[in-house]
């Protein structure tokens, strides 16, 4: 599945790349996390067993559902040039969460309806429309399906300062019931830092290895 996610981002259409140079923090201490719920199954987030990880320069964070999702910080890009900041993966399903921030140049449902004709042009790839979510006033999302093996779920917000968070969701089609719950989890968990936070992060903490 990791083989093919540039490819579907790159159907973006995109020509502005996202700044280069950002810091991030994991903090030791986890806060309190609060989520909403939205359409596509997209489930109320629990109590994080992990402590948030936080980009500050890119301004959003991650509150893991379990410690069973591995988070890798990397610095990949699509071959527009997007920044690809986060890649969280579920060894035991095979699951796996890539979070990609873009500059907002067209709106959430603009960018998800860009991609779900992408998607629709590639052999095996089937999508639904982009419905709104109860996550923001204007997040969307859609699922789609890779041939017989392999189920996602993309959800499209507005991030921080201009920018627009995109959460692209891919586990096996075998996959049972709880772990399309957690992977809803983590999609609500994945979302901008409050402008209060954003401000109070300090800016020369280095990155914690994430693990």
């Amino acid at each position: 599945m990791a083989g093919w996610r540039k490819l579907a981002w790159g159907f973006l259409m995109c020509g502005v790349a996202c700044s280069g140079s950002r810091q991030a923090v994991k903090p030791d201490v986890a806060g309190p996390g609060t989520g909403g719920s939205g359409a596509s199954s997209v489930a109320t987030l629990a109590s994080a067993v992990s402590g948030p990880y936080v980009d500050e320069e890119l301004g959003f964070e991650v509150i893991r559902p379990s410690d069973e999702w591995q988070l890798d910080a990397t610095n990949e890009r699509t071959p527009e040039g997007l920044s690809i900041p986060v890649v969280l993966r579920h060894p035991p399903s095979g699951a796996q969460v890539v979070v990609q921030v873009a500059p907002a140049v067209a709106t959430p449902t603009q960018f998800a309806e860009r991609l779900t004709e992408g998607l629709r042009q590639q052999p095996g790839f089937t999508t639904t429309d982009p419905v709104p979510l109860t996550l923001s006033d204007t997040a969307v999302g859609f699922d789609f399906q890779v041939g017989d093996g392999v189920n996602g779920r993309v959800v499209v917000r507005e991030g921080r300062e201009g920018r627009i968070l995109m959460m692209l969701a891919t586990w096996p089609a075998q996959a049972v019931a709880s772990v399309i719950q957690n992977v809803d989890e983590l999609l609500v968990g994945i979302r901008p830092l409050p402008e209060q936070q954003q401000k109070a992060l300090p800016k020369s903490i280095p990155q914690a290895a994430v693990h």
